[in-house]
């Protein structure tokens, strides 16, 4: 019998994904600051905020941790 597949699943996300306490992240100029404060990088480049809000990855230039 094989486990199912989910929990496997959801734990590699939660492997993949990097948790910052503290991040800078700039918006499509580079210049722009779109979010201070804490932020979760899930593996496909969304970023989450702490109140559930995702940032595309095509709005942001760079993160500073």
């Amino acid at each position: 019998m094989f486990a199912p597949a989910e929990p496997f699943a959801e734990a590699l996300r939660d492997f993949l994904q990097t948790t910052l306490e503290d991040a800078v992240i700039y918006g499509e100029d580079g210049e722009t600051v779109i979010h201070e404060g804490p932020a979760t990088i899930k593996p496909d480049g969304w970023v989450e905020l702490p109140d559930g809000r995702l940032i595309s990855p095509g709005a942001i230039h760079h993160i500073e941790p």
